[in-house]
């Protein structure tokens, strides 16, 4: 299994090389145009804009019969464009709608807060709050701009997007060929705050008094050719931010890069009039997990991982209208108990290993405002007695298949 995740990635690299190959084309389905995009092509007639995004869903979960009902998120964006040079990016995020001091309700978060230093036509650098570019939710995250009405699992669980951090990032394209790039130093994670069963998520600061003892390096390449987009991206960092005599006490690694976290990640995505697919793959490698368990009382695996694949059609394309009717599947597959630290220092968990399969419609009468429905059916193995803390009759027999049906709404402007 590990020879075939690091094949995958390294074909991924070796397309992104043919350059000689290449020919700069512009994709057949580009993503929503927005005032942000406006305002970070350049292209802005204001100087101040607002923009902004949010999403509403039911779901209904078939083997728990419960069904639920949120209003998602709600972002609003403002920027501003000092001069020709700099501009300020800035995006607030309400999830859930209700925020209740000491209640699991919703948060209110910064989504992101940077600067924008524009270098040349070709080169800008950005500092503060931002989101690296790693897989391809991340940066392109609008309800109008993926299928279903769930972002992927694998982009939820395995890279937690949204994921930003507090930096300072690099981005360009090349003056001959269709490639851009990207790197980026941010604060680390926190290790102490990983949870079993939801990877890294937890370990994010998110601009919240981030520990910076510790730190990380992101890059990319995103490469065209023809209707092909081509992408492969990577993550470093320690994990813990503690000071020296902190991190001895706890038997860890230190510094900068200490008891670091290894992503890489591939994706390839192809547009061509009605017919567009796309499909990506990501490893976390996490070698110094049993340090961390023993530490922290944890479970957290040394290697996780997570790919999809999805195929969509447009059955209203037309170049020259601006609604669509697209219909897709998706079959996503994700591990987060990979691989563990040998007993005791972890414990097994099949319930992680998962298999998703999703179908469904989007239908958006202008480019965007989107309506959706779809069925995702899903497969995980077993649970493991040894961490079954209320077992049956108490509570309910676990079951390895399940079944949900989503119907939303989302905008962008």
């Amino acid at each position: 299994m590990m020879k075939i995740k690091y094949a995958i990635v390294n074909v991924a690299i070796i397309l992104t090389a043919l350059s000689s190959q290449a020919q700069t084309r512009t994709n057949a389905q580009q993503l929503i145009f927005t005032n942000e995009d406006s305002l970070h092509q350049g292209l802005s007639k204001q100087k101040t804009v607002i923009s902004g995004y949010g999403s509403a869903f039911y779901q209904r979960d078939f083997v728990a019969q419960q069904s639920k009902a949120t209003l998602e998120r709600i972002v609003l964006f403002v920027g501003h464009q000092f001069n020709s040079k700099i501009s300020l990016f800035s995006e607030m995020e309400l999830e859930n709608a209700v925020v209740v001091g000491g209640k699991e309700k919703g948060e209110i978060a910064m989504e992101q807060a940077f600067l924008k230093f524009n270098i040349n036509p070709r080169q800008y650098l950005i500092a503060g709050l931002f989101v690296p570019r790693i897989g391809i939710l991340n940066e392109n995250h609008l309800p109008v701009n993926f299928n279903g009405v769930e972002r992927p699992m694998v982009e939820q669980f395995v890279i937690p997007a949204t994921w930003r951090e507090l930096g300072i990032g690099f981005y360009g394209r090349t003056n001959n060929l269709p490639l851009n790039y990207s790197i980026a130093l941010l604060n680390g994670l926190n290790s102490a705050d990983f949870e079993h069963g939801s990877g890294i998520k937890e370990g994010r600061a998110e601009g919240s008094n981030a520990f910076a003892n510790n730190l990380a390096v992101t890059a990319s390449l995103q490469y065209n050719w023809k209707d092909f987009k081509f992408q492969v991206s990577g993550y470093t960092g320690g994990t813990v931010g503690l000071n020296k005599r902190g991190a001895d006490s706890l038997h860890l690694s230190s510094g900068a890069f200490g008891t670091p976290v290894y992503l890489a990640e591939a994706n390839v995505q192809y547009n061509k009039n009605a017919f567009s697919a796309k499909g990506l793959f990501v490893n976390i490698s996490y070698p110094e997990a049993a340090k961390i368990n023993t530490a922290y009382a944890k479970n957290i695996a040394t290697d996780m991982y997570g790919g999809y694949i999805e195929l969509a059609y447009d059955w209203l394309y037309n170049k020259q209208k601006q609604s669509n009717l697209t219909t897709f599947a998706r079959y996503e597959m994700l591990d987060l108990n990979a691989s563990i630290p040998a007993p005791p220092k972890a414990i097994y968990d099949g319930t992680l290993k998962q298999h998703h399969i999703i179908a469904g419609i989007s239908y958006l009468p202008i480019k965007n405002v989107v309506i959706k429905a779809d069925v995702r059916l899903l497969h995980t193995g077993k649970q493991n007695p040894n961490l079954i803390i209320n077992p049956p009759p108490n509570a309910l027999p676990y079951k390895q298949n399940n079944s949900f049906l989503n119907i939303g709404i989302g905008y962008s402007f």
